[in-house]
């Protein structure tokens, strides 16, 4: 039986929140007086958030939760903080934790309380308190809650003041049994244990020769990936490496070229605006690959002093035809500038003939952001003209260290590049696997991924969600059952669409998995469409 947790959100919900509510607080725990309709509304129902377990469209359990002060367990002894040596700083009340008494048997207990542990997470709290009934003080405790006050209420309702930290949680048994996040992100992606080591062990000075040993060892490796002739390591992100690669590209006389179907090609406009250069733009839409033919006619229009574009398009999961494009290019001998930060390290990658090509230490590479790369394919002088720190003149000529740098970032990215060098072949194979698991198991559930398959990134699937349906709702709730999706960002919440990145590790039982969970929330979508939503 796989159970599924979701956050409340239509009138269907309420009523069966009501129900429970009563069956349990006031037929098993005699707290409320008793009435016909057998329906009880908490004091706080507008101010609730309902996290609940289902099975199949049945709500068999709920929790309650609610960050407005004061608390009810305020009301009962007093300023919770002032019971405590160190309190937390964005506490949270935990109140109904309740399940039917015949799922009483640990699984939908324990996801219920993952489930709860992960929304607290997201949403910034650090401590979560309750009022435990003395009766399921052992469940509470395995549970993780630590009771903090002495016991309160009345003889037929005793209660213990108790909290629940991430550290409490974890440390007891349902945090040590707890499945880990699965995560579905294009960044921050999964790391490994040795990339993780390397960030935490003593820095070293940027000026250090072992430092430098590092720097070349991970340019050496970068290099061998992508045949790239150089790369600069820079502090900073893949925006830098794009404002890097805008300044080497305003030098050029003449017009530019930039080729736009998604957010990140809009952001090359941006990046060239600011820097006063003068481009046309040749567009295509949303989650469509550029027509090789129309570029090519296109081009011949005018003479262009350079082209830029997007690799992967991370804002849909295209990946647009860097041979082709780049074919194009060289018949015109016209320098070509790529942005790479969601295909290095993700599909294999060719940048012999790339002028300039800009890329970041997260995504594909599963290292931590915070280092820019720019690969070049001549060297590049000095330039006066450019700010310094974006001057990839000065890396040049400073052997790739003019500035500070981290010690621990860098170390950390060259383990993640030897590892990927080492495998690279296997480690493609695994991305493209779980790519295709994905998009024909979404597709069976019935929705569309937005790139055709033919021009499709495996790093990177778009969900379009159907009419009626809330990819950020779907987020939330794919969170509450331990996957991290990307759904967040404005381009996509405009759009209603839903992002899975298969750039990270995972084994084909958590796609599985996701899948069976994915398939129930959308069943029960179905089940509800056109049922108002009461909650945010």
């Amino acid at each position: 039986m796989t159970y599924i947790y979701r956050i409340a959100k239509t009138k269907h919900d309420e009523e069966q929140i009501h129900k429970l509510n009563y069956e349990t607080f006031v037929e098993e725990i005699p707290q409320h007086e008793s009435n016909g309709q057998r329906l009880l509304k908490d004091q706080f129902h507008s101010e609730n958030t309902y996290l609940l377990c289902m099975k199949g469209s049945h709500i068999i359990g709920m929790i309650a939760v609610r960050s407005a002060r004061p608390f009810s367990l305020d009301k009962k002894i007093g300023p919770v903080e002032a019971r405590l040596s160190n309190p937390p700083h964005h506490p949270v009340e935990i109140r109904l934790l309740s399940i039917k008494e015949q799922y009483r048997t640990g699984r939908p207990f324990l996801g219920m309380m993952q489930a709860l542990v992960n929304w607290c997470l997201k949403e910034g709290y650090d401590a979560a308190f309750i009022s435990g009934t003395v009766r399921e003080l052992k469940l509470y405790r395995q549970l993780g809650f630590v009771p903090f006050a002495e016991t309160t209420g009345t003889a037929e309702a005793s209660f213990v003041p108790m909290m629940l930290t991430q550290e409490t949680y974890e440390a007891g048994p349902a945090g040590r049994i707890a499945k880990p996040m699965v995560n579905f992100l294009p960044g921050p992606t999964q790391v490994s244990e040795d990339v993780k080591n390397a960030l935490t062990i003593d820095a070293i000075s940027h000026r250090s020769s072992a430092h430098a040993r590092t720097l070349t060892s991970v340019q050496d490796h970068l290099k061998s990936l992508t045949n790239a002739r150089y790369v600069q390591v820079l502090q900073g992100t893949g925006t830098l490496a794009n404002d890097v690669v805008a300044a080497q590209l305003s030098r050029l006389p003449g017009k530019g070229l930039i080729l736009v179907n998604g957010e990140f090609g809009n952001r090359l406009c941006d990046h060239a605006i600011r820097f006063g250069m003068d481009f046309d733009v040749f567009e295509s839409a949303w989650g469509e690959a550029f027509d090789i033919n129309e570029l090519q006619r296109f081009m011949d229009t005018q003479e262009f002093s350079y082209i830029w574009f997007v690799h992967c398009e991370t804002s849909t999961g295209v990946l647009n035809d860097l041979e082709k494009i780049g074919a194009v290019c060289l018949q015109r001998n016209i320098p070509i500038a790529v942005d790479c930060a969601s295909s290095l390290g993700t599909v294999p990658l060719n940048l012999e003939n790339i002028d300039f090509a800009s890329s970041g230490s997260g995504k594909g590479l599963s290292s931590f952001s915070g280092l820019a790369l720019v690969f070049h394919k001549e060297n590049v002088e000095p330039d006066k003209k450019i700010p310094r720190y974006l001057d990839l003149g000065m890396y040049a000529a400073a052997e790739g260290i003019p500035y500070t740098q981290s010690s621990n970032l860098i170390q950390a990215l060259e383990k993640a590049v030897c590892q990927l060098k080492c495998n690279q072949e296997n480690h493609f194979e695994a991305i493209q696997k779980r790519a295709n698991i994905l998009r024909s198991g979404i597709e069976r559930i019935g929705y569309k991924i937005l790139a055709h398959e033919c021009n499709a990134s495996p790093g990177i699937l778009t969900m379009v969600l159907k009419q009626g349906e809330s990819s950020q709702h779907l987020g939330e709730d794919l969170f509450l059952n331990g996957y991290r999706t990307h759904y967040e960002s404005k381009y996509l919440r405009e759009r209603n669409w839903l992002q899975l990145a298969s750039m990270n590790e995972m084994n084909e039982t958590d796609i599985t998995r996701f899948l069976d969970i994915l398939k129930g929330l959308t069943s029960f979508t179905s089940e509800l469409k056109g049922e108002s939503t009461i909650y945010n």
